[in-house]
């Protein structure tokens, strides 16, 4: 089984090309037993949809990132200031 250290680098892995079987397996074990790295990997993945958005030049708003607010946060603000908010999970 990963340990948490080596869960952040699949996770990492993950958002740059697709994961082996292993890893795939490896990482859905480990997610199944750890809230901590699944808050970890929720939270990853939607900095980084904010970022690709913001970096595209498309505006977060409350509605489009409402798609997100299963993983604790949606997203406001203009272009130049994305705010996230914290919905105390």
């Amino acid at each position: 089984m990963l340990s948490c250290k080596e869960l952040t680098e699949v996770c990492s892995a993950e958002m740059e090309r697709p994961l082996t079987l292993g890893e795939r397996l490896s990482l859905r074990v480990h997610l199944m037993m750890c809230s901590g790295c699944t808050n970890y990997r929720q939270q990853v993945t939607t900095l980084r949809k904010v970022m690709q958005a913001y970096a595209h030049g498309n505006a977060v708003s409350d509605e489009s990132a409402s798609h997100d607010s299963d993983l604790g946060f949606t997203c406001s603000g203009p272009k130049s200031e994305i705010t996230l908010h914290d919905q105390g999970r």
